[in-house]
């Protein structure tokens, strides 16, 4: 017998697409955490993965929810974070692309992305990607206006090893188009950090495969940073409180110059 049709996605238990801490933040920065998430909509079950899968770098950005929350704490800015695993949808992807819903992460198949119907594809693009991205213009179209500079923060966290590669980097910033100089500037206030490993789009160069930075900030001309630090640095309280730390500052430095 066929699986019934889903008329909707999310049901009354699961969350909403986009969580907004700190909504009335004053400062120039929007953070952004597209990765932050690791929620299954109850309707997919687990994806047929186990906890172990679930709790990997496949599912979400480790790290990022807490590091988002608590720069947005110290430096009074608004955190806008996707509450649901990019295994269900990546938000940092065009959403009709392969890579937005993948049959396969880092060597892991995931049994419910496979053989996915328009229709399935488009409920989870319609009630999961659709509505962050709404979210982010709205946030963006609210603080910033020409002549008025604020910088759009899209905080990533990226794993040691990948595909057998060793990546040596602390943390990298991603810019590749649109108004690049605050990604230079906050390469340079991490740069004076002494024994800091800094990737220049390292290790990921900011190429087309990105979606979130290049559609809210490129047009725009939108001061941005697309930050990568490494999962293990930010996989425990201390961490997070050391490069939350970490970032409030060479923000602040970037900002002031």
């Amino acid at each position: 017998m066929a699986a019934p049709r889903l008329e909707t996605l999310l049901g009354p238990g699961d969350p909403e697409p986009v969580q907004c801490f700190n909504p009335l933040g004053t400062a120039p920065f929007i953070l952004t955490g597209d990765h932050a998430g690791a929620a299954i909509p109850d309707r997919l079950g687990w994806l047929g993965l186990g906890k172990d899968e679930l709790s990997r770098h496949i599912a979400l950005d480790i790290g990022v929810a807490e590091l988002g929350r608590a720069i947005s704490r110290r430096l009074d800015a608004v955190f806008l974070s996707q509450a649901y695993s990019r295994l269900v949808v990546d938000c940092n992807r065009d959403p009709w692309s392969h890579e937005a819903i993948p049959q396969t992460s880092d060597g892991t198949p995931v049994p419910g992305n496979q053989s996915l119907s328009s229709r399935e594809r488009t409920l989870r693009i319609g009630e999961i990607h659709e509505p962050y991205h709404a979210r982010l213009a709205e946030e963006v179209a609210r603080r910033w206006r020409p002549g008025k500079r604020v910088v759009l923060v899209a905080l990533h966290s990226f794993t040691p090893v990948l595909g057998g590669i060793e990546r040596p980097w602390d943390v990298g910033i991603l810019h590749a188009g649109g108004n690049e100089s605050f990604s230079r500037r906050l390469l340079g206030a991490f740069a004076r950090e002494p024994g800091l490993r800094v990737g220049d789009n390292q290790p990921y160069l900011m190429d087309r495969t990105d979606y979130s930075v290049p559609r809210h900030a490129f047009g725009r001309t939108l001061d941005y940073a697309e930050i990568e630090i490494r999962q293990d640095h930010v996989a425990d309280k201390a961490g997070q409180r050391h490069w939350a730390e970490l970032l409030c500052m060479a923000l602040e430095e970037a900002w002031r110059q």
